[in-house]
């Protein structure tokens, strides 16, 4: 591969920056740069094209470089750069927040917005235990994630993420968590298109925890529909219905955490519409602004919302928020990625696509290292055989493979997980699978 640091204006020391979930010392030994983006495609500072495999991190879900949404930032910027949401407000959150609450099902009607997934996340976790508090039920205080699930980095987020490398260095976190089992069989569920025929009892886990603690102290359940972050793994025919029903019996808030899973990418609005089950909260960022300008938002039902203006004395109704709370930029960004995912009609592009997505998948069915392939909508997981005494080894060997011959996947684990923006072509699509199956052919 060619020196991508041998290029003008590019920074001659790599030092400072000390790179996120990277193994820096290997990254800065070798690395791999980029340097523009436009629509389905990264260059690096060579001028090599990268075909985007994975929408950035799952979040530029309209392509790179859209002028529409630059246009808009500027726009805002010129005419206003910063603005307080406290005690304050202007035009472009207000409307931003009654788009979304137009565009998700059901009664998720309010809008809170963060800077994050992360700190969506943790905003949503927050207003749960609020919301007990001010119906006088205090003494729900307890919160449940699931085994392998990630809800971003900050402490409330990696308490109830259930990645074990993600919270095995920074001890107890916080206290009163606990997790259900994860979704993922492999010996009932592999190999399977779309969601699984085995598995919707694993959602009565939730009753285990009950038993265990008691209802009266469990305050919110927090899930991914899909869980992306640990290698796309599909929810069971019928367990996130069975889990609604769990959580209505038991006075728990039912939260979705669809910072990936939101926005297009099962060809739906929101991942609660594709499986037509409606949490009390979900928590997104990620395709909000096609991530242009950081932004997250925690889409709230009316029960939720209404609870707060009812139960809470006179003044501030939530202790919490964040300086950069519906920022300008960040408003004008999001309002002209929401235009755009409209007047495109890409979340039914993306419902178009899933057919040939997962066909071109599947052609890698009984390929070299593979032991398992996994889809839905246009996400998609392949799971490598393990390098014996080498885990991860033969995935990120892969990784780098494939970046070098053109192509950006992402890896978690030994799996392979795809999710490309909602612009793809068939061509794109077919780039992107002969890539990965021609590389682990060269793979020991």
């Amino acid at each position: 591969m060619m020196d991508e640091l041998n290029y003008p204006d590019l920074p001659n020391d790599l030092e400072s920056f000390w790179m996120p979930f990277t193994s820096n010392k290997d990254y800065k030994s070798s690395p791999r740069l980029l340097a523009s983006a436009r629509d389905m495609h990264y260059m690096t500072p060579g001028g090599r094209k990268i075909l985007d495999g994975t929408a950035g991190l799952w979040c530029c879900n309209a392509g790179h470089g859209r002028t529409r949404i630059a246009e808009a930032i500027k726009a805002q910027a010129d005419k206003m750069d910063f603005a307080p949401t406290f005690q304050l407000g202007h035009p472009a959150p207000f409307e931003l927040a009654k788009r979304l609450a137009d565009l998700a099902p059901g009664d998720l009607d309010h809008v809170f917005f963060t800077n994050s997934g992360s700190e969506s996340a943790d905003t949503a976790l927050k207003i749960a235990l609020a919301y007990h508090n001010v119906r006088g039920k205090g003494s729900k205080f307890r919160l449940i994630g699931r085994e392998r699930g990630y809800h971003g980095v900050n402490f409330g987020g990696t308490s109830v993420g259930g990645i074990v490398k993600n919270r095995q260095f920074y001890g107890s976190l916080i206290a009163g968590v606990d997790h259900i089992r994860h979704t993922h069989d492999h010996e009932h569920q592999a190999w399977t298109k779309g969601e699984p025929e085995w598995g919707a009892h694993l959602a009565d886990d939730l009753e285990r925890l009950v038993a265990l603690h008691d209802a009266s102290t469990i305050a919110a359940v927090i899930v991914e529909p899909v869980a992306g972050s640990t290698g796309v793994l599909v929810p069971p025919k019928g367990y996130l219905k069975r889990l609604r029903e769990i959580c209505d019996r038991h006075d728990i808030l039912l939260i979705f955490d669809e910072v990936i899973t939101g926005f297009g990418r099962l060809g739906a609005s929101f991942a609660s519409e594709h499986f037509d089950v409606m949490p009390d909260m979900m928590t997104t960022a990620k395709g909000l602004t096609n991530a242009t300008v950081p932004m997250g938002a925690v889409i709230c039902s009316k029960k939720v919302h209404d609870a707060f203006m009812a139960g809470s004395s006179a003044g501030i109704e939530l202790f919490h928020g964040y300086t950069y709370s519906g920022h300008p930029l960040a408003a004008a960004a999001g309002i002209a990625t929401l235009d755009l995912y409209r007047e495109e009609g890409l979340f039914e592009r993306a419902r178009d696509l899933a057919g040939y997505w997962q066909d071109a998948l599947w052609s890698l069915e009984g390929g070299h290292h593979v032991i398992d392939l996994r889809n839905i909508g246009i996400m998609a997981g392949i799971e490598l055989e393990p390098r014996p005494g080498q885990p991860t080894a033969r995935a990120m060997e892969t990784f780098h493979k494939c970046f070098d011959d053109g192509v950006l996947i992402r890896v978690t684990g030994d799996t392979i997980a795809l999710s490309p923006p909602l612009i793809a072509e068939h061509s794109h699509v077919d780039q992107i699978f002969e890539t990965i199956g021609s590389t682990l052919k060269t793979i020991a």
